[in-house]
């Protein structure tokens, strides 16, 4: 375990008098690489630093940042996510291992993944189990913490590369398949997955989120879309982003009720308002970011954004206003 200082560009973020801007964490690690961020339940944030195989951990008051190093060296932790009782998980994706992180002591369990799923890509906790996606070998699967039982499933079309996953509120789980113009809706009591076709054929769907109403939000990441499915009518829409050759990627629904998601080939966050359909462009503050995940902290209002390429961790004040759809 190291404690590193930080330095941090005061952007602020007046809700009422001006636009959202985002405010910037400097990694001090040299060579650090930020992929993904997770928020714990006291506001703190953990993110993976892929390339230097650490995971770390922001005080965003006092800007303090711990990081540990991976029991395997060389793990590449690519995704994690904060269970209820606040440990966290990650995948090491270059070793093929799920990782746990007790946050209390920074311990760091690791454990061992099948052939089958043996690049763990995005993970969730839900229902007692740690979720996760394996874009490489078209395959998804769970980790049962208790027994330490791994069950794998395939994807149903070959090259499909499970990319984002995240749980719905009727329980089920959701998969941006970015290989193809589908989306796979998982039944998590039996690992069935049914495949759900976007109507354009050139759709690539990489991350998604979605609402209380059970909107599935995704970024089409090939096409520079916005895309929203209705499960229950089966009825797809679209947005196209602001900017030419946007590569729509990470994606989250924050407080104010908007989808934030991040335009990787130009380096801005998008806003988009799903009452009015109007999108608001926020720009990152330094140069060469693409966000590839981001995660709302609903009680403080906040979105954390995981600024790949630039060694740093990004925050956007929204305020604590209840999340929209």
């Amino acid at each position: 375990m190291r404690t590193l200082s930080i330095v941090s560009s005061a952007v602020a973020a007046l809700l009422t008098a001006a636009p959202p801007a985002i405010t910037e964490y400097v990694i001090p690690r040299p060579g650090n690489f930020p992929h993904d961020p997770a928020v714990a339940a006291d506001g703190s944030v953990w993110y993976t630093d892929q390339r230097n195989s650490y995971i770390g951990h922001l005080d965003p008051e006092t800007g303090k940042i711990v990081d540990y190093p991976t029991p395997t060296p060389g793990s590449g932790p690519h995704g994690l996510t904060v269970a209820p009782d606040g440990a966290v998980w990650y995948t090491a994706q270059a070793k093929g291992l799920l990782g746990r992180v007790d946050s209390k002591t920074g311990k760091i369990t690791e454990y061992k993944l099948p052939p089958e799923a043996r690049n763990p890509h995005t993970p969730i906790f839900h229902d007692g189990k740690v979720w996760f996606t394996d874009a490489n070998n078209d395959s998804f699967g769970s980790l049962d913490p208790a027994t330490g039982n791994v069950s794998v499933h395939p994807v149903p079309t070959s090259n499909a590369v499970p990319y984002g996953i995240v749980a719905a509120p009727d329980g089920s789980i959701w998969i941006a398949l970015l290989g193809t113009n589908k989306l796979g809706h998982v039944d998590p009591a039996t690992g069935k997955i049914r495949e759900v076709v976007l109507p354009a054929a050139e759709a690539r769907p990489r991350r998604l989120q979605v609402g209380g109403d059970g909107t599935v939000w995704y970024t089409d990441f090939a096409r520079g879309y916005l895309g929203a499915l209705d499960p229950r009518s089966g009825r797809v829409r679209e947005w196209q982003s602001p900017s030419p050759n946007a590569g729509p990627y990470g994606i989250a629904i924050g407080t104010d009720g908007r989808i934030w998601y991040c335009e990787s080939g130009a380096g801005k966050m998008v806003a988009f308002d799903p009452g009015t359909e109007k999108m608001e462009v926020v720009p990152i503050p330094t140069p060469g970011a693409i966000v590839r995940h981001m995660e709302t902290d609903s009680t403080r209002g906040r979105v954390w954004l995981a600024l790949s390429g630039t060694g740093r961790l990004g925050k956007i004040e929204l305020g604590e206003q209840s999340a929209g759809e």
